[in-house]
């Protein structure tokens, strides 16, 4: 607290030499004039004094025989001194400061978390079509309207929360994109789902946990058809249906199915070569608007562009809409090449392994493979034809509807 008084009222550091430095301190304490942080230097001492004491020293350096001159300034006082003659700083200050606040009340920087499924071009679509974007006051910005209408516009979205640090609006979201169900198995809204097929093939394998199955292992299926019923049938003693109980159908379902894959590669290509030659410039932009710094006329032909580009930032959230960084300009001419046969042999061999990659990122196992590759004139062809397994089965509304409840009538005895 005594430094920031001290700083306010101002303060200088002083160097005191003569004949009598220890009399001249002795006097400072007997008029109240304080100093602090004295140091001897062996001919000179040095000392902080307050501006006010400063002034008071002339009488006490004159009975001494001692002289004293400043060294260093300090406080408020020396500030404000300084900057008066620095008024395009001053300006400059204020302005910054100025530029600072009112930017601090807009969103400049929109974070999206937890999302899977949903891609954030779609959410950031949807939020664009409700008004939330960058550039827009934080003031204009309803959280718990946008929150509910997360929730409501995409079924998958279980929970939603917005907030807001510094110029940056945070999205978190949560999905599930699995029905709810009550504890007996039966669906919240009274209905029920099926299984059906997503691809034509034979059924190999098939253990069924809940629902009525309606195939067996062997059987061929259509594409769509339905593999086990979310209804399952409650009888009256006369063996009739009387109503359906709908469940979610639940089974380890394995279907096998041929596929054949054919990728063609030509064996002349045009490939770019850069020449060299090269421009970069400093670019700067202000919200979607860009400037090139000393770019002029391009003087290439062709020629590709690239950059590096980031935001102003100045804490961990806080956003300004202000982008800088470097664009380069890059020559290139296209020249016609001709793939080897090994150059050729290794990009048939990629693309198997893409073909294998896809089919594994899918859960798919190969049963069978027929592999055959074919040069002609201008191009080498890859023929795939595969067995496949896998559990190409999907969860949709059971088709089946609810009938009206019958009981089977009791004849009358003796009749």
């Amino acid at each position: 607290m005594l430094h920031w008084i001290q700083y306010i009222k101002g303060y200088v550091t002083i160097k005191v030499w003569g004949y009598s430095t220890e009399r001249f301190l002795n006097l400072c304490g007997n008029h109240d004039i304080l100093v602090w942080d004295i140091v001897n230097h062996g001919d000179y001492d040095t000392m902080n004094i307050s501006v006010e004491g400063f002034f008071a020293l002339k009488p006490l350096l004159k009975k001494t025989g001692t002289k004293a001159a400043v060294l260093k300034k300090y406080g408020l006082p020396f500030f404000v001194s300084k900057m008066q003659r620095r008024k395009i700083f001053v300006i400059g200050l204020v302005g910054c400061i100025l530029f600072w606040i009112v930017t601090s009340g807009y969103i400049w920087n929109i974070k999206i978390e937890g999302n899977y499924a949903l891609t954030e071009d779609v959410l950031m679509d949807y939020l664009e079509e409700q008004g939330v974007h960058a550039a827009m006051k934080k003031s204009s910005l309803q959280i718990e309207e946008l929150e509910e209408g997360l929730r409501e516009e995409y079924g998958q979205i279980t929970w939603t929360s917005v907030q807001v640090e510094g110029t940056t609006l945070l999205i978190y979201i949560k999905e599930n994109e699995m029905p709810e169900y009550d504890q007996s198995g039966q669906q919240g809204d009274g209905t029920g789902t099926d299984l059906v097929a997503v691809k034509s093939g034979t059924v190999s394998y098939i253990i069924t946990r809940s629902g009525v199955p309606q195939v067996a292992p062997g059987d061929q299926v259509e594409k769509g058809e339905v593999l086990v019923s979310g209804a399952v049938p409650v009888y009256n003693e006369d063996a009739t249906v009387r109503r359906y109980q709908f469940v979610q159908a639940d089974a380890d379902i394995t279907l096998r199915y041929s596929e054949s894959v054919s990728v063609e590669r030509e064996i002349l290509y045009e490939e770019k070569q850069y020449t060299g030659r090269q421009k970069s410039m400093p670019l700067v932009g202000f919200r979607d608007k860009e400037w090139n710094l000393g770019l002029g006329k391009i003087p290439y032909d062709t020629y590709d562009v690239s950059e590096e580009k980031s935001q102003l930032q100045l804490l961990d959230h806080l956003y300004l809409p202000i982008f800088y960084g470097r664009r380069t300009i890059q020559e290139y001419e296209i020249v016609q090449r001709k793939y080897t046969e090994a150059e050729m042999n290794d990009i048939m061999r990629e693309e198997w392994d893409k073909i294998i990659s896809t089919l594994e990122e899918k859960g798919v196992q190969i049963i069978e493979k027929n592999v055959t590759i074919k040069k002609n004139d201008d191009s080498w062809v890859l023929n795939v034809r595969m067995q496949l397994e896998e559990a190409a089965v999907w969860s949709v509304t059971t088709r089946t509807e609810q009938i009206q409840e019958t009981e089977a009538s009791e004849t009358p005895a003796g009749e």
